[in-house]
C-alpha cells in the first residue's frame, strides 16, 4: 500500500489576479465537479508522472499582491511533482498573464472599462491539455452548458482515474489511453449521442496510437489550426474556436457561435436585435484583439447576475 503524502508551496501570479473569477471562468457552471470550488478554494484531480495528484490552490495576499497556497496530495511526491504541477496551473490558471496592456487599452473605451473593472484580476484560463478542449467541445455542442458540463461529469466519474487514497471521490479527467478501447455504446449512457461518442472514442484512439499530435496545433495559426481541427469527426466551426481560445488561449478568439456568448453580448451592448455569427463579428471588431478575454468577462457577468458571484464578497 503506497504512503499519501503531501507538499505546500507558494506561486506568486502577476498582479492583478483573483482565483474567485479565474476559477469560475474555468469551470463555468457550479454543477462541476471536475474543477471544483467552495467559495475560497479551487480543488482539482491531476495526473503527474502517471499518478493522480489532488491540488488545492486558495489565494492568501490581495489581488493587487496576490500569492497563491498550493498543496499537493499523493504518492511518491518530488520535487519533480512541484515542477508539474506549477506548470499546469500556470496554463489553467493564467497565472503569468501580463494583462497590463489590456486595462490600458479598456481604459479609452468606456463601456469596456466598467466591464474590465467589474471583473478585474481574472486571468484567462485554459484547459489542462488539448484533448481536454477538444472532449469538452465535442460534448457540449448543440446542448445546454448545463447538459454538457453533467455529461462531462459523467464522463469523468465513470472513465477518469479516481484522486489519491482511498475512498477518494474527485476523479480526474480521462486522458486518452482511459477512453481509447472503448466501444460506442460505452459512452452512451452518459447522455452523448453516437455520433458523438464515437468522435471521442475516434479521437483518444488516435492520440493514444500516435497518429494524432494536438500539441503540434500551438505552433500554427488560426486558420491552419482551426483546418486541422476540422478534418476530426465531430470538430466544426464552433468547436476549432473553442479550442483556440479555452484550449490554445487565444485571446482574440470570441467563440461567435456559441448563442449564450452572443446573447450575452447583446445583452452588454444593449441590442434590441439578436446577433448571428457575423453580426457578432461586426460588434466586437473594435475590440477583435481581446475578443476571447471579453468573452470570459462575459461569461463571469452572466454569472453574477445569475448569483453565483459576489463581487465585493470574495478576494
Amino acid at each position: 500500500m503506497r504512503i499519501v503524502d503531501r507538499i505546500t508551496f507558494s506561486v506568486k501570479p502577476v498582479a492583478p489576479f483573483r482565483l474567485d473569477l479565474t476559477a469560475w471562468a474555468l469551470r463555468r457552471r457550479a454543477e462541476n465537479i471536475i474543477d471544483r470550488w467552495d467559495g475560497s478554494t479551487y480543488r482539482r484531480v491531476l495526473i503527474a508522472q502517471e499518478q493522480p495528484l489532488e491540488v488545492e490552490v486558495f489565494q492568501t495576499c490581495p489581488s493587487d499582491m496576490p500569492l497563491l497556497s498550493i498543496t499537493v496530495t499523493g504518492t511518491e511526491l518530488s520535487s519533480d511533482t512541484k515542477t508539474l504541477v506549477i506548470s499546469v496551473l500556470t496554463r489553467m490558471l493564467g497565472t503569468n498573464a501580463d494583462l497590463s496592456e489590456f486595462y490600458r487599452f479598456a481604459e479609452h473605451q468606456p463601456k469596456l472599462d466598467a466591464l474590465a473593472r467589474q471583473f478585474r484580476g481574472v486571468k484567462p484560463p485554459r484547459f489542462p491539455t488539448l484533448f481536454e478542449a477538444l472532449v469538452n467541445a465535442m460534448a457540449c455542442q448543440q446542448l445546454s452548458l448545463n447538459v454538457g458540463i453533467l455529461i462531462l461529469n459523467r464522463l469523468t466519474a465513470a472513465f477518469g482515474p479516481s484522486g489519491p487514497g482511498q475512498g477518494a471521490l474527485a476523479h480526474a479527467f480521462p486522458a486518452p489511453e482511459n477512453l481509447a478501447r472503448l466501444d460506442t455504446e460505452a459512452l452512451r449512457p452518459l447522455g452523448l449521442s453516437r455520433q458523438k461518442a464515437r468522435a471521442i472514442i475516434e479521437l483518444a484512439s488516435a492520440i493514444f496510437e500516435k497518429q494524432l499530435n494536438l500539441d503540434e496545433l500551438e505552433s500554427l495559426d488560426n486558420e491552419a489550426v482551426s483546418d486541422r481541427l476540422r478534418k476530426l469527426r465531430g470538430v466544426g466551426r464552433w468547436s476549432a474556436e473553442y479550442v483556440l481560445l479555452r484550449g490554445l488561449g487565444r485571446l482574440h478568439v470570441f467563440p461567435g457561435d456559441d448563442v449564450g456568448a452572443r446573447n450575452r453580448l447583446q445583452h452588454w451592448l444593449d441590442l434590441a436585435e439578436p446577433l448571428d455569427y457575423e453580426g457578432m463579428r461586426h460588434c466586437i471588431a473594435p475590440w477583435r484583439t481581446y475578443g476571447g478575454f471579453i468573452y470570459f468577462h462575459l461569461l463571469l457577468k452572466g454569472l453574477t447576475e445569475a448569483g453565483f458571484l459576489n463581487i465585493k464578497g470574495e478576494r
